[in-house]
């Protein structure tokens, strides 16, 4: 099977479905003359033309605006964002008009859209423009969010989302556009709501999405060294999340530790945890551990860096304090 990059898989599935539907267009800043801050959306002016391809101004507030505005009407934008970051200037337009509209006007119009761009910490790039948001969206009913890990996860999560009938938050990472893996010719898609176990194991159940899923398999192959079998589940979606796949796992492994890049109150890890203690906790044979990003906000030092971000130390470390190892 062939090998691309993550931004070709993306490409892929805005251009399969935009041949397949002519309601779908994409718009954000840097999309068409540029190619894309991260040449995600590169030779797509050219095939599709400046009425689907659109550059904007930097007005997130304004084209997220149109872009509702467009879905209400009958058509399927794809609203990217340089960076989720610059999405808390139109999060009234996703908070309040996207993902309430269906239910505020009793079924009459819905937002059938997908908001997607990178989020998450991407080298040193300070506080402001290296924060995790797939929890904050995810807290709003209205609002599926997704956040890949593989090129081919990428391609058929994007290309479902395209065609839902409800707004999507798709959530990509900066450091991982370059990334090559699998992804096949033809068509196919991923079911939005369902995580792929990437690992099978039987002592512990590493959970992650997003670029944390490299520290995550790295962590369990550095654990395998030491004898000990980690099973690694990737996310996938944030909401809907696939609680049967966790605490299936939970229930053949005993233990559990949340790998998450974003801030530990209030977050994935939090939900996820909660989930197993109510409902396998006759299972667990030691307490759930979150292995967060650190509670401040993002430095700029690339040693403090490091220090924020988790790691594959950070998780051997917590994998040893559920399995009562003591080195």
């Amino acid at each position: 099977m062939r090998e691309i990059q993550m931004r070709e898989a993306l490409r892929e599935a805005m251009q399969e479905e935009m041949r397949r539907d002519d309601r779908v267009f994409l718009m954000g800043e840097e999309v068409a003359q540029y190619n894309g801050a991260y040449k995600v959306s590169q030779g797509m002016l050219d095939e599709f033309g400046d009425r689907r391809i659109i550059d904007t101004p930097i007005a997130e507030l304004g084209f997220a605006g149109i872009g509702v505005g467009a879905a209400m009407n009958g058509l399927r934008p794809i609203i990217e964002f340089m960076t989720f970051n610059f999405s808390l200037v139109a999060i009234d337009q996703i908070v309040n008009a996207a993902a309430k509209v269906l239910s505020m006007s009793g079924g009459q119009f819905g937002a059938p859209m997908v908001f997607r761009g990178p989020s998450g910490s991407a080298g040193t790039l300070g506080a402001q423009h290296s924060q995790v948001f797939e929890s904050w969206y995810a807290n709003v009913p209205g609002l599926k969010v997704i956040s890949p890990s593989t090129p081919y996860d990428a391609k058929g999560l994007l290309k479902a989302a395209i065609r839902d009938n409800d707004p999507v938050i798709f959530m990509e990472s900066e450091q991982m556009y370059g990334d090559k893996g699998e992804v096949p010719e033809g068509e196919y898609l991923i079911p939005i709501g369902v995580a792929d176990v990437k690992r099978a194991g039987t002592d512990i159940t590493l959970v992650s999405y997003n670029k944390m899923m490299k520290v995550a398999l790295a962590s369990a192959e550095a654990l395998a060294a030491e004898g000990i079998s980690a099973e690694v589940i990737d996310l996938r979606t944030i909401r809907p999340l696939d609680h049967t796949t966790i605490l299936n796992s939970v229930k053949k492994t005993n233990r559990l530790v949340v790998i998450d890049e974003s801030w530990p109150y209030g977050g994935i890890s939090s939900e996820i945890a909660y989930r197993v203690q109510k409902d396998a906790f006759d299972y667990l044979d030691a307490p759930v551990v979150r292995v967060n990003g650190s509670d401040v906000s993002m430095p700029y030092a690339m040693n403090l860096v490091q220090a924020y971000l988790p790691s594959v130390e950070k998780v051997v470390k917590a994998v040893k304090e559920v399995m009562y190892i003591k080195k």
